[in-house]
Parts: C-alpha cells; structure tokens; sequence
C-alpha cells in the first residue's frame, strides 16, 4: 500500500499491517509437493497431521513448507522442487529420483497435511528434525517450528533447543509414531497446547 504525506508536515500515516494468507493457496502449491522422497526409498518417512486454530478448530487453507536433510544429515544441493520444462516451459516437477529435501504441501477441508520424505539425519549437536513454515489466514507472519521425530531419548534430551523447553512445551515439538515410518504432528496456532514457534533475527 503506498503511503503518502499528510497536511504538509512531511508526515507519514502508519501502513495498515496485513495477513499473510489465504491468497497464497492460489498460487504457491504445485503438484507432488508432498513427495519430497524418491518413492519406494528405503529411508522414507511419512510425517502428517492438522493444522488446528485457536478455538480448536481446523484450518482448512494453510500451507506449509518442509524441509530437512537428508539420512546422513546433509542438506541437498539438487535443482528445486519446481523445476520447468526447458521446452515448454511447463511444471516438469521432481525427476522422481534425486532428494531436494523441500515440499510445500496445503492442508485439504479438514486440515490435514501430509508430507513425504526422507528420515532426517542429525546435524551438529541437534537431533534428527525437519523444518516447517506454516502460513495461514489471520497471521501477520508466517510462523516457524521443528518436527523432532521420536525414538532417540538421548539425541532428544541433548538437543540445545529441546533442552530450553519445559515438557509439555517441548511435547509440541516432536511427533507421535503411529507405524514403521509414519509420524502424526498436529500443528496449534495458539491457544491450550500451542505449538513451540521459532523467532530468527
């Protein structure tokens, strides 16, 4: 919104704040955004949820990002997951077999997300996680959490961030395994058991 100078004083009025969504559902999700693993991949995982808001209720057009390393703890350095058609310049999508490590994957009426991808490996002194920026309605930012997946008690006890946090905050933070390789992580934009949100400066 451009602002413009009041009355001659050189002074300008506050530009009103903004959401970031839900115009963005339009236009960021792409198709296969939830296959970030090479399908069939001995390391896949499927890690899914809902995106719930303050009432409790389910947020039906969010969209989230996902990104992690991949088993060994390396991030990936391939061509995105966008990737055109050099011809046509069309949506040529993945090549179905190298791992960029990101999906975007929008949440369907009831709320629910799903991503696929490969177990993240351990990176420094932080246990195995996968990064997830959520956008939704109502939000004046985007918001940032972790994904720490269960099974580890060390790796989780000696995570820096994980350390900071008293137990049931730190509960919001890593899924729940329902089955060899699926992970249930429900995401609560604020309200009785918000999840853990990051701030980066």
């Amino acid at each position: 919104m451009t602002q413009h100078a009041t009355g001659g004083t050189g002074h300008l009025p506050p530009t009103p704040s903004h959401t970031v969504g839900p115009f963005y559902g339009y236009a960021l999700p792409f198709p296969g955004g939830e296959d970030v693993a090479p399908l069939g991949h001995r390391d896949m995982v499927t890690v899914h949820g809902y995106v719930y808001d303050g009432a409790g209720g389910p947020v039906p057009d969010a969209l989230l990002e996902v990104w992690g390393p991949d088993p060994r703890g390396e991030m990936p350095r391939v061509d995105g997951s966008m990737r055109r058609d050099p011809a046509s310049g069309g949506y040529a999508g993945r090549n179905g077999v190298e791992f960029t490590g990101f999906g975007r994957v929008p949440t369907d009426a009831d709320g629910h997300w799903y991503v696929r991808t490969l177990r993240p490996g351990a990176r420094g002194r932080s246990a195995p996680y996968l990064s997830v920026c959520v956008f939704a309605r109502g939000l004046l930012t985007h918001l940032y959490t972790r994904v720490y997946l269960p099974g580890d008690t060390t790796a989780l006890d000696g995570d820096p961030l994980l350390a900071r946090l008293e137990r049931g905050r730190r509960d919001t933070l890593v899924a729940g395994e329902e089955g060899a390789g699926t992970y249930r992580f429900d995401i609560r934009l604020q309200g009785e058991g918000e999840t853990v949100f990051l701030e980066f400066p």
